[in-house]
């Protein structure tokens, strides 16, 4: 099982609390990572938030924040696709963000690390960690940090199901290996997948993490997106 399927599965004893599953995940990269916050913003390929979630209160003004102002991590990470590191806001010339950085730091804000959340070329969102204390995280935290990015992409792929708001379904429903079977019961999607996998070079497994991917950034249900593979419109070169 990999890192991210277990953190996954640990979220399994408190599913069906009130939280729902993304702000599980937020919650506990806080208790096993040194930050004091921890959000994910979830946006369409044109940018357009489609979910806003965070650890606590203040994790999701600081998402939503940045998200009004057009500038932060966030919003960096989601536009190049890479990792954001920033170990002290109040350092000298930490200018990057004219008008968040400001913000932030007066909402106890010192250190922050924003993951991007994607699947090849696909981006989904991002995963933003936040100190309240300055400095990195180190190697051990940076790699963990990581596969909580993956879990969270996992996580919005398996919402993408029907289970939007990730409170309802039966606690295995977070298998990890529903996702290579899954086919939502229309034959295009068994067929698109094919075709993903030969046009992008990938297994089938990754192949529909793909197609499902790119109907969340384009707003469409997997079912479309697979018809538009099939008849050429979508392609995976």
């Amino acid at each position: 099982m990999t890192p991210a399927a277990e953190i996954l599965i640990s979220l399994m004893d408190e599913v069906r609390s009130e939280l729902s599953l993304p702000e599980l995940l937020c919650r506990d990269a806080c208790r096993r990572l040194p930050i004091s916050a921890a959000g994910i913003a979830l946006m369409n390929r044109d940018g357009v938030i489609e979910l806003v979630v965070g650890s606590d209160e203040r994790a999701t003004e600081l998402e939503d924040l940045q998200l009004t102002l057009g500038e932060g991590p966030c919003v960096d990470s989601f536009a190049t696709g890479r990792l954001v590191l920033h170990a002290d806001l109040s350092a000298p010339g930490s200018d990057r963000w004219p008008a968040y950085t400001p913000a932030a730091l007066q909402k106890g804000v010192r250190g922050l690390f924003s993951y991007p959340l994607r699947i090849g070329g696909i981006r989904l969102g991002v995963l933003d960690l936040y100190r309240d204390q300055p400095g990195l995280l180190d190697d051990a935290d940076l790699s963990l940090a990581l596969h909580y990015a993956d879990a969270a992409v996992m996580l919005v792929l398996y919402l993408q199901t029907g289970d939007h708001d990730g409170t309802g379904g039966e606690p295995d429903a977070l298998a990890i290996g529903r996702l290579e079977v899954e086919f939502e019961g229309h034959p295009e999607v068994h067929q698109a997948t094919g075709m993903v996998s030969v046009q992008a070079g990938v297994g089938l497994t990754e192949a529909l993490l793909l197609l499902r991917a790119r109907a969340f950034a384009d707003g469409r249900s997997v079912a479309e997106t697979a018809r538009g593979v099939v008849d050429r419109v979508i392609v995976f070169y």
